[in-house]
């Protein structure tokens, strides 16, 4: 599976490592291509879900298709991990982890 971590949010979240400037090119070639949506819908989704500090966003190939991970942490420090459709926007699972940060 491949990861690309995204660094489209620079102006929304305070920090975000662990991403290359390679992996930024990509995923900007994808949206200006119309191959996935803003992110920005995703994250409001996200946030609509659960409150919470992002701690990490990535875009990922799965079965040849392009998912979006938003990983949250809540205030008890439970995490939430939310998928979506990078083509369409479409919510399509959420994972939690309670008490452990997977940073």
């Amino acid at each position: 599976m491949s990861r690309y971590v995204l660094l489209i949010l620079c102006l929304l979240l305070p920090v975000v490592s662990g991403a290359s400037d390679e992996d930024h090119d990509v995923v900007k070639r994808l949206r200006e291509a119309g191959e996935i949506v803003s992110l920005e819908k995703l994250l409001a989704d996200a946030r609509s879900r659960h409150s919470g500090r992002v701690l990490e966003i990535e875009l990922e190939v799965e079965r040849g298709l392009y998912v979006y991970e938003i990983e949250m942490v809540d205030e008890e420090g439970n995490v939430h991990e939310y998928y979506y459709d990078a083509r369409d926007g479409r919510f399509l699972w959420e994972e939690r982890y309670h008490g452990e940060v997977h940073e």
